[in-house]
Formats: structure tokens, C-alpha cells, sequence
């Protein structure tokens, strides 16, 4: 059965393009500020008079922030119409990142950027429960997909131009134009949203059920760990292909623009598996990330065969729009928290393979051994996935 909820399906937008867009430029500023930092690490340090390492502590705090906020604002916004809630969040989004672009040292920024990241869950989960809504039940996934297509423009363009503005003329230049970005999506979702009114039965106590409810569970550890891979090696796709394959620095932004292209190719095409058939879909992808970060282990030892598999790591992306919707399916009453939590599980995600990576590297294996790494994260989501299957026939 499809938990989606039908009663508080929105009216028919009147233009629902705009609509989708309007959310999923929501998408391309929480992209933007996710990974603009990353190309602005020693510009941010040498302003803030600390080691670049460190501001790996402000990336950090970001995740921490979407893992936090994704299940409290879910809570405490159970009865929130949710055309308000998206404006809201973009408002304090918004007020993170210009608040970011004004810290007067290190750890005000480490503590902004966590500001920052608490809407970024509940946005992407709302948004993709208002798209999926306005649409029929066979397109949801297609829905979802052309917003989370918000979150893989901001790899191919957002960061970059972002990364080239900050050098330029200062990286506070770069969290203030997110900042920008967010107040014109929160006009943008009460122009073209249509308005969803509030579940009445909604609460906290029912939102927080997601908690317990194993089928949600599985399918966020699927996430928490088949999406690690993607991490692994994007996370150090720079000092690999630098140092193993001898690329040159300058060609920097032509590999994230190539991640970029991928990512964009995996989201369509993940989104269209789930609407094919959802359950088949998930366990292809993890199938496909698994062959695809084993050969980037041998790949990664030439430029071009480097940025070839680059791009088709990017397609790892496809697990997103998959694992979003079949929250949907799981999730019962709590289809915000569920939703929220997705996003919150990636971000984990993030934190593990980045992680598992490094000790992999420290422990002197060569650099292209990420690979190898998010090869074995994505079996250890389809492991997850065989045994949610199983715990679900057998209940």
C-alpha cells in the first residue's frame, strides 16, 4: 500500500513548473553552500587565521546541524501547513549562511554553519512530499527527481561559481549570494507552491512512530551506508587523480563539473527505475556503484579513464529519488519525519565514507583505494536491503 497521504494533497498549481522550480532552487542553494567550501577551504582559513584542515570542523558542523534538525523540526512543525514550513525553513536558511558571510572568527563560523544546516532535512523532505503529491502515483519518483535536480546543479554549477567568486572578490561573497538565493526561493514557494493545509491528526508522537518503524529504519540504513561510497571517493577525488594520475590542479573544475553531469545523469535515471519498479530499482543501483567504484580503483590511474569514472560515480546519485520514495511507501503517518531523516541519513553517509576513506589512506594505501572502499559500502547497503526484504516477508 502507498502511505502517501491524499488528504492533504494541494490544490492544482496553476503553473506547476514553476512550482517544481521554485523547490528545487531551494535544492541548488543547500547544494551550493553544502559544497562551495570545500573549493574555498584556504581562502576561509587564512582569513580566519587557522590551518585548512580545520575548516573540515565547519563542514562537520553542517552535517551535525541536518542530522539534528531533520527529526526536531519534523517534530515540532507536525501541524504546520506545509507551504509555511518551506518558506520558513529557506527564511532561517537563508539567515544562517548571510550570518556565516558576517562571523568575526573561526568558531562563530563553526557554529553558524550548524545554524545553517538545520533546515536542509526538513526542506528536502517537505518539498519532495509537496512534488510528490501534486503529481499521479506512477510519476512520483519523476517528481521528486526533477526536485532534488535542484541539489546536482548546484555540483555542476553552483560550487564552482561559487568557489571562482569567493576567490575572487572574498568568500563571504559566496555564503551571501546562497543567502540570496534562499529569500528568492522562499518568494518563489509562495508565489507557485500551492498551498497544503495542515494535517489535522498530525503530532509529534506520530511523527516520531518513523523511529520504530522497521521498514523506515532498513531503509535509511541503506543510505546511512550504500550511499557512503559515493563519498568515499568524491570526498578525495582531487589529491587522487593529482597525485596518482598526475593530473594537473587547474583542471580542478572540470572534474566537479564532470561529477556534476553525473550526478544530473543519475538522478534521471534513478528516478525513473522507482517508477519502474521501485523494489527492483534500489538493489540494481547498489549493484551499479559496487562495479563502477571497483573499476574507479584501476581507472584512477590515467587522466582521462580518471575523469571518465569521475562522471560515473557522480551516477551513485541515482540512490537518491530511489531511497526518498520508497520512504514514502514505509513510512505510514510520519511521512515528514521519514522524508527528513533520508536527508539526514545521506549526510551521515557523508561523514562515513569520508571517514573510512581517510583511514584507508592513512594506513598508506594509494589513493585510488576509495574506490574500494565505496565498493564495500555499497555491498554493505545491499546486505541492508536483502535483509529488510527478508524481515518484511517474514512479518
Amino acid at each position: 500500500m502507498s502511505s502517501v497521504s491524499r488528504a492533504d494533497t494541494p490544490s492544482v498549481a496553476s503553473h506547476p513548473r514553476l512550482a517544481e522550480l521554485a523547490l528545487a532552487l531551494g535544492g541548488f542553494a543547500i547544494g551550493t553552500t553544502e559544497f562551495v567550501i570545500m573549493g574555498l577551504m584556504n581562502r576561509i582559513a587564512g582569513d580566519l587565521a587557522v590551518d585548512p584542515q580545520h575548516v573540515g570542523y565547519a563542514i562537520s558542523s553542517y552535517a551535525l546541524g541536518v542530522v539534528v534538525g531533520a527529526p526536531l523540526i519534523s517534530c515540532l512543525a507536525a501541524r504546520v501547513p506545509k507551504r509555511t514550513l518551506l518558506i520558513g525553513l529557506m527564511l532561517v536558511f537563508a539567515l544562517g549562511n548571510v550570518a556565516s558571510a558576517l562571523a568575526p572568527g573561526f568558531w562563530s563560523f563553526v557554529g553558524l554553519r550548524f545554524i545553517a544546516g538545520l533546515p536542509h532535512g526538513a526542506y528536502f523532505g517537505v518539498a519532495a512530499l509537496v512534488a510528490a503529491a501534486a503529481v499521479p502515483l506512477n510519476q512520483r519518483a519523476r517528481a521528486v527527481g526533477r526536485v532534488m535536480m535542484g541539489l546536482t546543479v548546484a555540483i555542476l554549477l553552483g560550487a564552482p561559481l561559487g568557489t571562482w567568486a569567493g576567490n575572487a572578490f572574498g568568500w563571504p561573497v559566496a555564503f551571501a549570494a546562497v543567502g540570496g538565493i534562499a529569500v528568492t526561493t522562499a518568494l518563489m514557494v509562495r508565489l507557485f507552491v500551492p498551498f497544503v493545509a495542515a494535517d489535522p491528526d498530525a503530532s509529534p508522537v506520530r511523527e516520531l512512530g518513523a523511529l520504530v518503524n522497521q521498514r523506515v529504519l532498513f531503509t535509511l540504513g541503506i543510505a546511512s551506508i550504500g550511499f557512503g561510497g559515493m563519498f568515499a571517493v568524491f570526498s578525495y577525488v582531487m589529491p587522487t587523480l593529482t597525485r596518482q594520475a598526475g593530473m594537473a590542479e587547474s583542471l580542478g573544475p572540470l572534474v566537479l563539473a564532470i561529477f556534476g553531469v553525473g550526478t544530473i545523469v543519475g538522478t534521471l535515471a534513478g528516478a525513473r527505475l522507482a517508477d519502474w519498479n521501485l523494489v527492483r530499482a534500489i538493489p540494481i543501483i547498489l549493484l551499479w556503484c559496487t562495479a563502477i567504484q571497483v573499476l574507479f580503483f584501476f581507472a584512477a590511474n590515467w587522466i582521462g579513464a580518471g575523469l571518465l569514472f569521475v562522471g560515473l560515480v557522480g551516477t551513485s546519485m541515482a540512490l537518491g529519488p530511489t531511497i526518498q520514495t520508497r520512504l514514502m511507501d514505509v513510512a505510514g503517518d510520519a511521512q515528514t519525519m521519514a522524508a527528513s531523516l533520508n536527508h539526514a541519513a545521506f549526510n551521515m553517509a557523508n561523514a562515513l565514507g569520508a571517514w573510512l576513506a581517510g583511514l584507508v589512506i592513512d594506513q598508506g594505501a594509494v589513493w585510488s583505494s576509495t574506490g574500494l572502499v565505496g565498493a564495500a559500502l555499497a555491498i554493505g547497503g545491499l546486505l541492508i536491503f536483502l535483509a529488510g526484504r527478508r524481515a518484511e516477508q517474514a512479518g
